[in-house]
């Protein structure tokens, strides 16, 4: 069932329980509904997760910890997704996220290409900002969008089959429902 798929790609919850920035949750950690695996609360996770990986922002953890507390998410999910934009994928993706932010404003690109290094992104901030922050809202907004529906589409699917299968065993069983009782 697609509950097996995340259960194994997912941190064990005592893990993330125990991490030292997520402290200051408190106790709201420990509420039971944060670590289910149901299609409501891996769909939320999955959305908050990619939103804040796509925002540009020092500690995306505790941003998307504290919706997932809010919205009831699961909070694993959340938290381990902002880890898509990492040092390796960052540069693309802020890049892409500046190309389409230009593109939406109609202005052209200012600069070609990104040097990760903080003392020039500070010197460009001033000029980049505007695009590089709608690019990744646009970029937040349509993967958490997509991440929410395909949660929620294959986990349909997947109790699709599951009553499919059942249906099947019961008729090489001879029960297809329609026994009467005597």
């Amino acid at each position: 069932m697609a509950k097996h798929l995340f259960k194994r790609w997912l941190p064990q919850a005592h893990h993330v329980k125990n991490h030292p920035n997520l402290q200051f949750l408190g106790k709201l950690l420990h509420d039971d509904n944060l670590w289910h695996l149901n299609r409501r609360s891996l769909s939320g996770g999955m959305a908050i997760g990619l939103f804040f990986a796509f925002i540009p922002m020092p500690l995306q953890m505790l941003p998307a910890a504290i919706f997932a507390v809010l919205l009831r998410a699961n909070l694993p999910l959340a938290v381990s997704l902002v880890w898509i934009t990492n040092p390796i994928t960052m540069p693309p993706i802020l890049y892409l996220a500046y190309q389409l932010g230009n593109l939406l404003l109609g202005s052209p690109a200012e600069y070609d290409s990104f040097q990760m290094s903080v003392e020039w992104f500070i010197d460009a901030l001033d000029n980049i900002w505007l695009p590089l922050y709608l690019g990744s809202l646009v970029l937040a907004c349509v993967f958490s969008g997509v991440g929410y529906i395909a949660v929620r589409g294959l986990w349909r699917l997947q109790v699709a089959r599951e009553w499919q299968k059942r249906r099947r065993r019961r008729e090489a069983n001879g029960l297809n429902g329609n026994v009467m009782a005597d």
